[in-house]
């Protein structure tokens, strides 16, 4: 018995003698320090996204729109990465509910918490200062109904309450007078020496930064990702769109992850996350930049069909243009081709006074397909052939007025064999 309790402790004590320590926190030599040469063609790449951006034209509703999108993109990624879970609309009646939900589940909680204070960002000031209240007051939004059961709103780490995080292990920030110490230098760092270099910069240290610290209990990682998205709108972006860069954090979670810890372990060198970062902000910026020009596309499209309607002759031609222009529409707000069965349903409420209902959608969509303002691509599948319809954006671009009216008169009439014909 005695020599087993002896083989027993003998091998606790090698377990435990190879657990490694978690990596403690060192105090920056230098708050924003990196190899300049090192993220120019990053920091240049995102820099020309963001001014392209910055140059679309644009109408506010489309902006208010892609806004929404948007926020509810950062939301569900800054929550994702903390381990959330949302099953079905979860997300969707987490951020529109206003009320006390006590049967939301935590991850719910979270989003309608980071949804507050994502809005709440919105409103601060450019002139308003990085200061110490402002990070407190923002994790005390990030926290507050949902986490504050485990830490303390807006309140830095006591000297009895310590952290350990990532993979390999770190420790943040030694609590009590040692936290204080650090975050308050990082707030002075912020609005010195930060100033010397460039606001994207800037905006991805300071998430480094807190990231590493760990002022708070909890809720850091969303606390450091709401401030760099405000720091972000700084940088020309407030009157478009802000960028959601906890969307691509967790698309490439382990990346985010992994560049995190090469800067804990580098001494906080912050080359590698810059690096990584700055991409995020480069391929945000032009996903963005598309979605601006698909809206501008599809309202010259809207105008010059509009324009060209007004011009029919005939009362019985400007019945079937009017159907025309539905479908079209419907075919507008699709940011793929659809199958034409899809497309049948979606504008079964224009042709349901007609007698013979998909003849009349096949002869209307291949009067579209003619004059160039529509594809039908043929495609097998396992379960038969398919049409998928789409709209061709680029049409009011490529045929003149003269041209369409020309292909009006030339168009086959309306008994002619149709060539879109329903799907098997």
């Amino acid at each position: 018995m005695k020599i087993f309790l002896l083989i027993f402790f003998v091998k606790k004590l090698v377990i435990l003698s190879t657990v490694p320590t978690a990596i403690q926190y060192d105090l920056p030599t230098s708050w924003i320090g990196y190899d300049k040469s090192g993220i120019a063609t990053r920091l240049i790449e995102a820099k020309a996204a963001v001014q392209t951006l910055q140059s679309m034209p644009f109408q506010r509703r489309w902006v208010e729109e892609l806004h929404q999108i948007q926020l509810k993109m950062e939301v569900d990624g800054t929550s994702r990465i903390e381990g959330a879970d949302f099953a079905g609309d979860e997300l969707d009646a987490a951020i529109r509910s206003e009320g006390p939900e006590p049967h939301f589940t935590r991850s719910q909680k979270q989003a309608r918490a980071a949804m507050r204070t994502y809005r709440w960002l919105a409103k601060i000031p450019d002139y308003h200062p990085i200061s110490a209240d402002l990070i407190k007051s923002m994790h005390e939004r990030i926290v507050t109904g949902c986490d504050d059961d485990r830490c303390e709103p807006g309140t830095l780490r006591r000297s009895d309450q310590n952290v350990t995080f990532g993979f390999p292990r770190h420790r943040g920030v030694q609590g009590g007078k040692s936290c204080v110490e650090a975050f308050e230098r990082l707030v002075t760092e912020a609005n010195t020496t930060f100033r010397e270099h460039d606001p994207l910069v800037q905006a991805i240290a300071m998430h480094c930064h807190i990231a590493a610290m760990h002022p708070f209990l909890d809720g850091n990682g969303r606390t450091a990702r709401a401030l760099e998205a405000l720091m972000l709108r700084r940088c020309g972006l407030k009157e478009i769109l802000f960028v959601p860069m906890s969307n691509y954090y967790y698309d490439e979670k382990d990346s985010y992850l992994g560049s995190l810890a090469k800067v804990r372990a580098n001494r906080h060198d912050l080359t590698h996350f810059l690096n990584f970062a700055l991409k995020g902000v480069e391929l945000q910026a032009k996903r963005l930049t598309e979605k601006l020009k698909r809206a501008v596309s599809r309202e010259i499209f809207r105008n010059f069909m509009a324009e060209l309607s007004m011009r029919l002759e005939t009362t019985r031609k400007r019945v079937i243009v009017k159907r025309q222009l539905q479908v079209l529409e419907v075919l507008l707000e699709k940011d793929a081709p659809i199958r034409l069965s899809q497309l049948i349903g979606d504008v079964e409420e224009h042709y349901k006074s007609r007698k013979h209902r998909f003849s009349a959608l096949a002869r209307d969509l291949n009067r579209l397909i003619d004059l160039g303002a529509v594809s039908a691509v043929k495609v097998d599948t396992p379960f038969g052939s398919q049409f998928l319809i789409s709209v061709n954006l680029d049409w009011p671009a490529t045929i003149t007025e003269t041209d369409f009216f020309e292909m009006l008169r030339t168009l086959p009439k309306a008994k002619t064999t149709v060539r879109v014909s329903r799907e098997m």
